[in-house]
């Protein structure tokens, strides 16, 4: 797979893999794998996606509380940038990463609060909100980004899963927290948001292949009426080996938006030039 991106030149690609938050062994399970296969390419960075499956986790007796989950998500990295030689191939991993997504189904009922625990304290077996989830990604990230600069190394952005179905209200925390954000079909619900999006010029990678499968029929896709508003959309795939029927799917869906919404050959450059500067390249590269 990178070697055609490779050969086709300018494609480059951001595959996302998952951390599940079960044990802290999982990240240096990751930085061997990626070390040992060489599983890297000057046209690929790379994107940790965290499922919001604490329900499941804790179900099972993986962890106790949602700080658990936290800590296994988080403290390796913390050790990491502290002493790089303490898993130097998760180190040399984490310089080919660049963002980290958060995914699950956004319908799914969520808890319903006056008041919400900390993660040490949040050890009932639902799962937390969206907003929850969120805002400590976001926070813990912030951390680590800091320590990670003072020290001299790369830094990640947050760039979730949101507004694919679920509460318009995820939206306004994506906002709130994120960089950029996948989907964001929702924002249809909302012009005041929407229109936030458009002043902060939020990047909105959009999937209509995907969410003609799963949500949102190709003909009710807002994303030529984001396009033509002016928002900072691109398209993007999503799980390709499922969703896709050809080799090359970031084609396909650059091919069928070309034909359903009459794109002009400048439309394509400027949903290419978007999504370049919403990828997490560096910035000489772009």
């Amino acid at each position: 797979m990178f070697g055609d991106v490779e050969n086709s030149k300018y494609q480059l690609m951001e595959p996302r893999i998952s951390i599940y938050g079960r044990n802290r062994a999982e990240w240096t399970n990751l930085g061997a794998w990626t070390y040992d296969n060489k599983v890297t390419s000057k046209h690929v960075r790379w994107m940790v996606q965290v499922p919001r499956l604490y329900s499941i986790y804790k179900k099972i007796g993986l962890i106790s509380s949602f700080q658990d989950m936290l800590d296994n998500i988080f403290l390796p990295l913390f050790e990491v940038t502290r002493d790089p030689s303490s898993d130097p191939k998760l180190h040399w991993y984490l310089k080919h990463l660049v963002a980290f997504d958060c995914v699950d189904d956004e319908s799914k009922a969520e808890p319903r609060l006056h008041n919400y625990p900390k993660p040490s304290e949040w050890t009932n077996p639902e799962n937390p909100p969206y907003s929850y989830w969120l805002y400590y990604l976001w926070a813990n990230l912030r951390s680590l980004n800091a320590f990670r600069a003072e020290r001299g190394f790369n830094v990640f952005a947050l760039r979730p899963h949101a507004g694919e179905a679920g509460a318009v209200s995820h939206l306004g925390s994506a906002f709130l927290l994120c960089h950029h954000i996948n989907h964001g079909v929702n924002l249809r619900k909302s012009p005041v948001l929407q229109y936030l999006y458009y002043l902060k010029q939020v990047g909105i990678a959009m999937s209509p292949l995907s969410n003609n499968r799963l949500f949102l029929t190709y003909d009710k896709n807002p994303f030529q009426k984001y396009f033509n508003r002016g928002l900072n959309v691109s398209l993007s795939t999503d799980d390709p080996l499922q969703l896709h029927h050809t080799k090359d799917a970031l084609l396909e869906e650059y091919s069928v938006a070309l034909q359903v919404y009459g794109l002009s050959s400048a439309d394509l450059c400027e949903l290419a030039r978007n999504s370049v500067l919403q990828s997490g390249f560096e910035h000489p590269f772009k």
